[in-house]
């Protein structure tokens, strides 16, 4: 994969850059660039990695990793382009930005692949799914997916599904926790110390999700097992139903995606 550098290295840039290193990717193939010069001396200092300008890790990476806030990466794309070969790959990690969008502002042949992480990566349970531009083959495809595997796993799908991934994987921690939020409550309504309906809540989650990846059953399935006629699951899953709580949540992941699919014209 040779040089690997990432520009934009706020939260997500040092969680990817921890996560290479912690893989076993040597220090003096990583390259860092940040906004304020001093964050980037900080990660320098912190990681072992060298920190230059965006310009000069352009010219010295193999692959660039793009990982700023949507609506500064055209001035980014503009101040890198003449440094960025055609044999570079350039994975961007910014949510509603095209691949074509990059494609047209970077010299022809540069291989381009759109990533949707999420903020799980920062535990190192990140989901993160990889697209490929129009000059992205699959030994690039492979690069970019091996680079998010070292914070999480990775899928690969059409361009065109990233708007559903956004509204599903992208967005859906902050789902989790609203729901977690509102299981909290519901244990200090019913008398429970916060510190006790937190622990009993997370670790409830957590153990359902584990479930659900170690057996491969359908949740339904698992749903079902816990849930025995008459009783207290029936009943709580009968208000559920009864207040449209499902399809609230399709609702709301319908219109997250709507609005993906609307920030990313606007930077086609």
């Amino acid at each position: 994969m040779g040089t690997v550098a990432i520009l934009g290295a706020g939260v997500m840039g040092e969680t990817l850059l921890s996560g290479l290193i912690r893989s076993g990717r040597r220090v003096d193939e990583l390259v860092v660039t940040a906004r304020r010069p001093d964050r980037a001396d900080q990660l320098a200092e912190q990681y072992g990695v060298r920190a230059m300008s965006n310009v000069e890790a352009a010219e010295v990476a193999d692959t660039l990793v793009l990982v700023v806030k949507p609506q500064d990466m055209g001035g980014l794309v503009e101040e890198i382009r003449d440094h960025v070969s055609p044999g570079n790959l350039v994975v961007s990690l910014a949510a509603g930005i095209p691949t074509a969008y990059l494609e047209s502002r970077l010299p022809a042949g540069v291989a381009v692949v759109r990533v949707m992480p999420n903020t799980p990566a920062l535990v190192d349970e990140g989901m993160a799914a990889v697209s490929p531009g129009r000059s992205a083959d699959p030994a690039h495809l492979e690069e970019a997916a091996e680079l998010l595997r070292s914070c999480g796993r990775v899928v690969q799908v059409a361009e065109k599904h990233q708007d559903a991934v956004t509204a599903i994987s992208g967005s859906g921690p902050a789902y989790i926790f609203y729901v977690v939020e509102a299981m909290i409550e519901a244990g200090v309504v019913l008398g429970l110390p916060r510190p006790t309906a937190t622990e009993l809540v997370v670790q409830t989650l957590f153990g359902a999700a584990t479930m659900m990846r170690e057996t491969g059953q359908h949740p339904t399935v698992l749903r079902e097992q816990v849930t025995s006629p008459g009783g207290t699951t029936a009943a709580a899953l009968r208000q559920l139903d009864d207040h449209k709580v499902r399809a609230a949540f399709i609702t709301a992941m319908e219109a997250a995606a709507t609005r993906s699919h609307e920030l990313a014209s606007g930077n086609d």
